[in-house]
């Protein structure tokens, strides 16, 4: 099954990835995006941190970049984050359309992006965070396609705002602890 893993986290996020990203491995059968608002020239320095934790790559993705499975790619800051079909692949596609919530990268953005994409599934994971962005764009997102739905809980998140929201959404959820979180998204893409 064709699948994608599209992760969404704000203000405590950097330090949640630190500790989600190196659980992921080689069993993991899709690519990971991950939204995560920061000031321009912070996600590259971050996604090379993380990089140096994982087992599997982990970038800063570029505008046009072809997504690949086993890759994890951080939304560049400045920059709306969209997943485009393509001949027989996805691409990554960068937009400077206004900020949306307050924020560009906004998640919405992304999870909206996949609706016209060709994934069988999509599973989407929210992050510790302040406001609502993803929610949004998870609701559209669950009425096109086949979705999974990982939320932070409340223990091991810094703000709940962004897991909360969806929480309150009608999108059916599963609530995981940090420490068991990247188990479970490589159960959900092995199944």
């Amino acid at each position: 099954m064709n699948k994608i893993i599209a992760i969404a986290c704000s203000t405590g996020g950097p330090k949640a990835l630190q500790q989600l990203v190196p659980q992921l491995n080689d069993r993991l059968h899709c690519p990971v995006v991950i939204v995560q608002h920061m000031p321009n020239g912070f996600t590259k320095s971050l996604a090379e941190r993380l990089d140096l934790i994982c087992s599997l790559p982990v970038c800063e993705a570029e505008d046009n970049m072809i997504i690949e499975n086993n890759k994890v790619y951080i939304a560049k800051a400045g920059y709306h984050l969209k997943i485009a079909p393509a001949r027989n692949c996805h691409r990554i596609v960068f937009s400077e359309e206004p900020n949306r919530n307050g924020v560009r990268p906004c998640a919405n953005y992304m999870y909206e992006s996949l609706a016209q994409c060709n994934y069988d599934e999509i599973i989407c994971v929210v992050l510790t965070g302040m406001g609502c962005d993803g929610t949004e764009g998870i609701e559209y997102l669950s009425q096109k396609k086949p979705i999974q739905v990982l939320v932070q809980d409340k223990e091991s998140a810094v703000v709940y705002g962004m897991p909360g929201s969806i929480l309150k959404s009608k999108v059916k959820t599963k609530i995981c602890n940090l420490s068991e979180l990247g188990n479970e998204m490589i159960k959900l893409s092995e199944g």
